[in-house]
């Protein structure tokens, strides 16, 4: 058995650290070429120390001659780079055949998209980057022959719930609508008015996953899910009319596709991140991820219901941008980005997230996407539309 040399982008989050439990469990089938951390320092030190990589990835230089200070003590022979440059290079390197994109939000774009254009086998953990170059992402996919493989547990999930020809069309496979599961976060079960006093250390204590603290405001606002309905309609090609979110607080049934013959497909499993990173590590092949069995008799019930969209308009407001196409799904994350950093520097309430991204989408009319360079400064414009909300409502 060859072994696969992997790049994991974003090593020191929930999602990188699971990917390094699965590569752990299976040495003679992985080893670790890159890691990239950006806040951190003592995770990818240890993780260095554990895994020597050929390289580690910092945000600054002096990121990177302290770490390399102390991995040379440490007898460790990794060379640290830093910078956006160098999370393209351990990327697209030619070692590499594996690349675990994680990093979270709008900078993980370039990296993961390099790694693409130079066909590597990409597990999709950053949502953001499809979210935010759609057509451009999945174009640079199909050119490259690189291999696409989705890591948020509900896209795993519509993956392995599809016949492997849904490439050819949905209609033709007898696909008619997915249905992505959502937990409902923290918040699920208050009222409208209760949303206005949250606290961020409310907002972040997920009832079913640990993750970092961007990703727990997202899933408690439900745009979490918004982008994950941006995301599964570039991956599998539907319309995003043809995508159903469903409560379902149990966080047991990942996401289900439901066929034209009556049939509804889903995938279970426990709520483990290591499940969908260990499929798309072996696939068309299975290992094992570490993962306990599930079992339904201790889960005992499944419950199923409709979000709220007064509640929860960040949903509405995702699907809204999915609809109109071009820019809108950029400027929709990158204020996003923005108001949660906000949110979770104590500067808005929670129930403002959604009236800045709403406020910048209608001052940034929806364009044609041209080029990379273009959607990056879409990004750049809509930050600085809703920073200047920000300014303006102290």
């Amino acid at each position: 058995m060859s072994i696969s040399w992997v790049t994991v982008l974003g090593a020191t989050g929930s999602i990188g650290v699971s990917t390094l439990d699965v590569i752990e469990r299976h040495p003679q089938r992985y080893r670790v070429f890159a890691l990239s951390g950006h806040s951190r320092m003592d995770v990818l030190h240890t993780q260095c120390l554990a895994h020597c990589p050929q390289y580690a990835v910092v945000a600054d230089d002096a990121q990177a001659r302290a770490l390399q200070s102390r991995l040379r003590a440490g007898g460790c022979a990794t060379e640290v780079l830093f910078g956006a440059e160098a999370l393209e290079q351990v990327a697209a390197a030619t070692e590499v055949d594996v690349v675990m994109a994680a990093i979270v939000g709008g900078a993980g774009l370039r990296p993961t998209l390099a790694a693409v254009r130079a066909g590597k086998r990409v597990l999709l953990a950053n949502k953001e980057a499809l979210v935010m170059s759609g057509a451009l992402f999945m174009g640079a996919v199909k050119a490259s022959g690189a291999v696409l493989l989705p890591i948020d547990s509900e896209h795993n999930a519509i993956f392995q719930c599809l016949p492997t020809d849904y490439a050819r069309g949905m209609a033709d496979v007898g696909v008619r609508r997915i249905l992505l599961t959502a937990s409902g976060g923290p918040f699920r079960d208050m009222s409208a008015a209760d949303l206005v006093s949250v606290t961020p250390q409310q907002a972040c204590a997920h009832p079913n996953w640990s993750m970092g603290q961007k990703i727990s405001v997202d899933s408690a606002s439900m745009m979490n899910k918004g982008l994950e309905l941006i995301e599964a309609s570039w991956l599998f090609d539907v319309r995003p009319a043809q995508i159903e979110v469903v409560i379902h607080p149990q966080s047991v049934v990942h996401s289900l596709v439901d066929y034209i013959d009556g049939s509804v497909i889903a995938q279970l499993g426990n709520p483990d991140m290591r499940t969908p990173i260990a499929h798309a590590l072996a696939w068309p092949e299975r290992l094992d991820s570490g993962v306990s069995p599930l079992d339904l008799l201790a889960v005992a019930r499944l419950d199923f219901r409709a979000p709220d969209l007064q509640m929860f308009p960040c949903l509405r407001l995702a699907r809204d941008a999915a609809e109109a196409g071009g820019t809108a799904c950029a400027v929709l994350n990158a204020a996003n980005e923005v108001a949660v950093e906000a949110f979770l520097a104590g500067r808005i309430g929670f129930t403002d997230i959604p009236v800045i991204i709403e406020q910048t989408l209608e001052r940034m009319a929806p364009e044609s996407v041209q080029d990379l360079d273009h959607i990056l400064q879409t990004d750049r414009r809509a930050r600085e539309h809703a920073l200047s909300w920000l300014s303006r409502h102290r």
